[in-house]
C-alpha cells in the first residue's frame, strides 16, 4: 500500500469515528436529560443525593442493557451514581465467567496439581 491510500483510509476511519462518537453523545445527551426531569436526583442503589455540579456523578442505567430501548416514560432507566453503575456493569461481566448452570460439584477442577498429594504417606512413613 501506499502512503497516500493508507493516509486516506485513516482520515476516513477517524471521520466515521468521530461521527459514531458525536451520535452517541447527542444519544445519551437526550436520554439523559429525560431522565433527570422524570426521576428525583437520587442513586436507585445506594440513595446518595445529588443537586448541583454533583449531578453529572449520576448517570442513567438502561435495566435491560439495551441503549435503544429509552421509552418516553423512562421505564428501562433508573439513575444510579457512577460508582453504582460502574458495579452493576462488572457484576454482568464476573457473572459471564461463571457456568451458573453447572453445579459446583459437577464443574471440573480448575487445576490438577496436588500439592498434598503425597502427604499421607510421608507421614506414615514417620510414624513407624
Amino acid at each position: 500500500m501506499s502512503p497516500k491510500k493508507t493516509q486516506t483510509e485513516a482520515d476516513r476511519l477517524n471521520r466515521v469515528m468521530a461521527e459514531v462518537r458525536r451520535d452517541r453523545e447527542l444519544r445519551e445527551k437526550t436520554y439523559r436529560e429525560r431522565a433527570l426531569k422524570i426521576f428525583p436526583w437520587i442513586c436507585a442503589r445506594c440513595g446518595r443525593e445529588f443537586s448541583g455540579k454533583s449531578v453529572r456523578e449520576l448517570t442513567v442505567h438502561h435495566k435491560d442493557h439495551d441503549h435503544d430501548n429509552n421509552p418516553s416514560d423512562g421505564s428501562n432507566w433508573e439513575l444510579l451514581c457512577v460508582y453504582c453503575h460502574e458495579n452493576e456493569h462488572s457484576r454482568d461481566q464476573v457473572a459471564e465467567w461463571y457456568d451458573e448452570t453447572t453445579p459446583a460439584d459437577e464443574q471440573e477442577p480448575s487445576s490438577t496439581y496436588r500439592p498434598f498429594a503425597g502427604l499421607e504417606d510421608l507421614l506414615k512413613g514417620q510414624k513407624k
